[in-house]
């Protein structure tokens, strides 16, 4: 089959309207929490005014965590988080010297883009595990920070509140770097701006 400027529509409404209200979100979290986390008279946003909006914006990304969770539950979207079993570690093998050594030599993708795989093997694993791993963890121990009554008082001998306030941290820096990478990887496309019109008007370039 022959890929060279097909169209394909990938993304649907909701999708581009979800992906563009998180970016805005996550990037609003971002300067907030630098902000709070680093806390002085130099910072971009005012410690009070830091707190409040970061608390504001994680509610917003708790809804939109929700909305996601359930389009990939009752959407098709959903089939494109599964991965299957059955040859993984080769298809990721592929798709990882494609991108450190393929992808320099102008070689064609191992895993194209078509209606049924929208993801290559390194996208999918990667997406899984930030959708299903790092963002309900920031979400969940955002609430504890939020509601500190809700949190064990103490875990072997540690504050509870304490250990709460390192996970949200550390999934927080995890989270950040992987949209650095991510937006970054938007660029190796038809073209740098290619990826990005996608999540405009929902098609996908394909080479």
């Amino acid at each position: 089959m022959n890929h060279q400027n097909e169209r394909l529509y990938l993304y649907p409404v909701w999708i581009r309207i979800w992906h563009m209200t998180n970016a805005i979100l996550c990037l609003i979290l971002i300067i907030t929490g630098l902000s709070i986390q680093f806390s002085n008279p130099e910072t971009v946003v005012k410690f009070n005014a830091a707190v409040s909006v970061h608390n504001i914006a994680g509610i917003i990304l708790s809804v939109s965590y929700g909305l996601f969770f359930l389009g990939n539950l009752f959407t098709p979207n959903g089939a494109y988080y599964v991965i299957p079993v059955k040859g993984f570690l080769i298809r990721l093998q592929k798709q990882f010297i494609y991108y450190t050594v393929g992808l320099f030599k102008k070689e064609n993708a191992p895993f194209p883009v078509t209606e049924e795989q929208k993801f290559n093997p390194l996208q999918q694993v990667t997406y899984v595990v930030l959708m299903y791993g790092f963002v309900p963890f920031l979400i969940l121990s955002g609430w504890g920070l939020l509601y500190p009554e809700i949190t064990v008082k103490s875990f072997v001998g540690l504050s509870g509140l304490d250990l709460t306030d390192l996970f949200h941290i550390t999934a927080g820096f995890a989270v950040s770097i992987i949209m650095c990478v991510h937006v970054y990887f938007c660029t190796i496309g038809k073209n740098p701006t290619s990826n990005f019109k996608s999540m405009i008007n929902g098609y996908h370039e394909s080479h």
